[in-house]
């Protein structure tokens, strides 16, 4: 039943042609049935010698209409399954985009790929098999059933018994169908996540040299995908010799009884073919309620795949009016006490406070684990605190809408992730409107007026999936210009200069210094350069701030500090 209210709540919003293409497939039914009348006619006065050219002017006229409503209901039905397929898939890709990274980060993007498309391709076959004929085949059963009474209830009593034969073991068919089908799916998204992380990560397969170990690893996926499919292929294969022997075994007992029926003057020639053509008809309303019955259960694990997407929590902004915190000129961005873990009872930062001025420099620096890459993750807002609160210009950040605040807190990564696309479409990703003079200025600003120059097709050269044509250098400074295309109060860099070469980073480090009198500049830094530019120093040491001050004030002040800084990779070059 779970897959009916699933199906039921996904058509809600497609009543009208549902009940078109069911209205089409019923007439068709209709009109078959009457058939068998007329055919009774024409038999019966072809054996009396009476060629009755009137009838069978009007069976043509039937069979033609029948076609036209049955081909017609079945565009309808394809029309419906397309359309429905289409807006499921935005509803699916809108929801994606705004899901909270936390979810993200405890599952697999191939296998989100794979619900917004394959099973979305699923549900479309779904819609084609069972909704409206479903319906259909049940009022085209019963007005068939009523025909056959009326003909002649001793031979549907037989038909009856014989169909009732195969009716118990379809249905314990079809409830297996349910659990194969969602295997089948689980598989299939596997599959892609598994060749998503391969091809995502080709070079390093390549450098690795393990194009066999993933290659095994596909093999392996790709054979649990092919045994599932094979298993549900199995179960559905078996309900079409059941229903196909039901109906063959039908007909001949019919024949049989009623050429009895018929010698014993019990019913006439016509009255036999009549109930033959009509039980013929019988086994298509049959076929397609086992069909939407079958086809419900087979997409059953995909409905199931994609209300669990549908149900991951997405951002939502709080709508409720908070007045700023104190008056004055504020810090753009502060810490109160903030706690924050990404598992519970394991907490990543233990109460860290501090606040970042309009202007100027700061620089995060610690080891790896410290909680730095938190810090700036719980800024950018892609995760909330556990405890305490972050205030944007003397607000409290929830209640904030995030685009408003991402608008005003900009972010390069440090391993500059870029888009497919060309150069300038990366540049100008969620920038707005820029001048050609100010995206001049900018490209001059971070060294690249002499890569664009360089390429093939200047700014409208594509950079390759991932920006792979471009050096990792390049694709830093590129990230770094996009932020600063988009005017943010506040950006935050992930050790900018750590794909740079000597010349670009003294370059970069002037570029910051210009930047900072401008706006607040947060670095995560680990090069003596990088620290001794920023105005302020926080020293992240496990999830707390260990010590803060000048770059100068902390080789005086703190033992830690000068060992931090003592390490090869604060040193240049």
């Amino acid at each position: 039943m779970a897959g009916w209210r699933d199906l039921g709540r996904l058509a809600g919003g497609y009543r009208g042609p549902i009940a078109g293409a069911a209205a089409l497939s019923l007439l068709g039914t209709l009109l078959a049935l009457t058939q068998p009348l007329l055919a009774r006619e024409a038999v019966d006065g072809a054996a009396a010698g009476d060629l009755r050219w009137p009838v069978l002017g009007a069976l043509a006229a039937l069979f033609a209409a029948q076609a036209s409503a049955l081909a017609l209901a079945r565009y309808v039905q394809a029309h419906t399954g397309e359309t429905m397929t289409r807006d499921l898939r935005r509803t699916l890709t809108a929801h994606l985009l705004r899901v909270r990274i936390a979810a993200f980060d405890d599952g697999r993007i191939g296998d989100l790929i794979a619900r917004a498309c394959g099973d979305t391709t699923v549900v479309k076959t779904l819609i084609a098999q069972s909704l409206g004929t479903g319906l259909a085949g049940l009022i085209g059963l019963a007005a068939a059933v009523a025909l056959l009474a009326w003909l002649d209830p001793w031979l549907l009593a037989t038909v009856i018994v014989l169909f009732g034969s195969s009716f118990g073991a379809l249905l314990a068919v079809v409830r297996r169908v349910r659990i194969a089908s969602r295997t089948a799916q689980n598989a299939e998204g596997a599959l892609l996540a598994d060749l998503e992380r391969a091809l995502g990560g080709i070079r390093l397969v390549r450098a690795c040299r393990a194009e066999p170990l993933e290659a095994e690893r596909l093999d392996t996926s790709a054979g649990r995908a092919y045994l599932a499919n094979l298993r549900m292929a199995g179960m559905v294969a078996l309900s079409g010799p059941a229903n196909d022997l039901a109906v063959s075994g039908a007909f001949l007992a019919v024949l049989l009884f009623g050429a009895t029926r018929v010698s014993s003057g019990a019913m006439s020639l016509g009255d036999l073919v009549a109930f033959t053509l009509a039980m013929t008809y019988l086994a298509a309303p049959v076929f397609e309620i086992f069909q939407a019955v079958s086809a419900v259960q087979q997409g059953s694990g995909a409905l199931h795949r994609i209300n669990e997407v549908l149900a991951l929590p997405v951002e939502r902004d709080r709508p409720v009016a908070v007045a700023r915190v104190g008056g004055g000129v504020r810090p753009v961005l502060e810490f109160k006490d903030v706690w924050f873990g990404y598992r519970p009872g394991r907490p990543v930062l233990r109460g860290i406070g501090f606040t970042i001025p309009a202007r100027g420099q700061v620089a995060l620096v610690g080891p790896s684990g410290a909680g730095k890459s938190t810090i700036f993750a719980l800024a950018e807002r892609f995760y909330e605190p556990d405890r305490g609160s972050i205030l944007l210009h003397g607000r409290d950040a929830r209640f904030t809408p995030y685009a408003r605040h991402r608008s005003a807190v900009g972010l390069v990564e440090q391993d500059s992730p870029l888009l497919a696309g060309t150069l300038r479409d990366n540049l100008l990703y969620g920038a707005g409107r820029v001048t050609d003079r100010e995206l001049r200025r900018v490209l001059a600003m971070t060294g690249l007026t002499r890569v664009a120059a360089d390429l093939p097709d200047g700014l409208d050269t594509p950079v390759g999936d991932h920006g792979r044509r471009l050096s990792g250098g390049q694709r830093q400074r590129v990230a770094i210009a996009r932020c600063l295309l988009a005017r943010p109060d506040l950006i935050l860099l992930d050790e900018p200069t750590a794909h740079l070469d000597p010349d670009s980073e003294h370059a970069l480090t002037a570029t910051l210094h210009e930047v900072a009198s401008v706006c607040a500049l947060v670095v995560i830094a680990h090069r003596f350069s990088t620290i001794r530019s920023a105005a302020r120093v926080l020293v992240i040491d496990g999830g707390v701030i260990a010590n803060a001050g000048t770059h100068a004030e902390l080789q005086l002040s703190s033992p830690y500090y000068r060992r931090l800084t003592a390490q090869p990779l604060l040193r240049y070059g």
